[in-house]
């Protein structure tokens, strides 16, 4: 449930005809920017734990073939950030190290004379130790030295050298390709994020949607005479553009870039957390459709409608790409 909400004093056609506008106006902008990506560096404002963030931050940049967040893409992807995390095929920790794998390559980051695959201390380092060693054992290898690098970690440094790169397994290749995708969603832009296609369909959608009561947990199903919660009304107006967003708000905070508040663009996914410093708080999702308003699913005993996004809970915001989507954790399970 929201915290924090401003109450209007606009009465509702105006605001529906103001918004309109303000939609139109600011997609129309957005057209210009198309294809117009920045480089990227450094870890988005909130984009990691606050707990996790310095180590991330530090050992991301232990050799060139990894960033502080490709690193976060890594552990997200293997733990979602769960120090204790554990996998049937006995992968433990926050960097999911099998026993034997760990024996080997886990160090004792934090000096206090132990290795523990338990403590984010030891396992986030470790991390990033062993990606390097990868790294240098496929340095040889023609073509991206962050891809062999990756490739070597999902297939083997041997299959990397053997194949001059990238092996050709389509596990290989998607693990490449997924970690480099999620990577952007961990990265702190430096430039204009490119504008989304697909985001005016999911607006369109949302906006048809205005008026409809609120239910927790809400899909929008007949059975469930068409309502949604907050993550039920984004994922199914991302839905009807042919991207699939997960269940969760917090989950769907990692589908894409985070544009800064100043450069948000009709379409983007508005967020609201509990913690600022922790993305894992997030509670609360909305879609941005200009000038500081978004459509949201607010709270039980409300309907669908128009909300400012400027509240002490606003934590950022996720521009979605298909590709972005496709990369989070479970995306692809069947």
């Amino acid at each position: 449930m929201r915290k924090f909400w401003i109450a209007g004093g606009i009465g509702a056609g105006l605001v529906l005809c103001l918004l309109a506008l303000l939609v139109i106006g600011t997609y129309s902008a957005a057209a210009g920017m198309a294809g117009a990506g920045g480089r990227a560096v450094g870890l988005a404002k909130g984009a990691v734990p606050a707990a996790y963030q310095s180590l991330v931050a530090k050992w991301g940049t232990l050799c060139p073939a990894i960033s502080p967040a490709l690193l976060a893409a890594q552990l997200y992807q293997e733990s979602g950030w769960n120090p204790k995390a554990q996998s049937p095929a006995a992968a433990q920790g926050m960097a999911q190290f099998i026993p034997g794998t760990w024996q080997t390559h886990g160090i004792d980051g934090n000096g206090d004379g132990k290795r523990d695959v338990w403590d984010p201390e030891d396992a986030i380092p470790s991390a990033a130790s062993y990606d390097c060693e990868l790294a240098k054992y496929v340095k040889d290898a023609p073509g991206n030295a962050t891809h062999n690098m990756l490739a070597a970690y999902n297939a083997g440094a041997y299959r990397v050298i053997q194949y001059q790169g990238v092996p050709p397994y389509r596990e290989t290749q998607n693990y490449v390709k997924t970690i480099t995708t999620l990577a952007k969603s961990f990265e702190a832009p430096v430039g204009p994020v490119a504008s989304s296609k697909q985001a005016a369909g999911a607006i369109y959608y949302a906006q048809e949607k205005l008026g409809t009561p609120y239910l927790w947990g809400g899909n929008g199903t007949a059975e469930q005479g068409g309502r949604f919660d907050c993550s039920g009304l984004t994922k199914a107006a991302y839905h009807s553009v042919g991207i699939e967003l997960p269940r969760v708000a917090n989950d769907q905070w990692n589908a894409g870039p985070h544009p800064r508040r100043s450069e948000l663009l009709p379409g983007d996914l508005v967020f609201f957390a509990h913690d600022l410093k922790d993305p894992r708080s997030i509670h609360h999702v909305g879609m941005y459709v200009g000038g500081g308003y978004m459509i949201n699913a607010p709270y039980t005993g409300a309907v669908i409608r128009f909300d400012k996004i400027d509240t002490p809970d606003y934590i950022g915001a996720t521009r979605v790409t298909s590709d972005g989507a496709k990369a989070l954790p479970g995306a692809n399970a069947a």
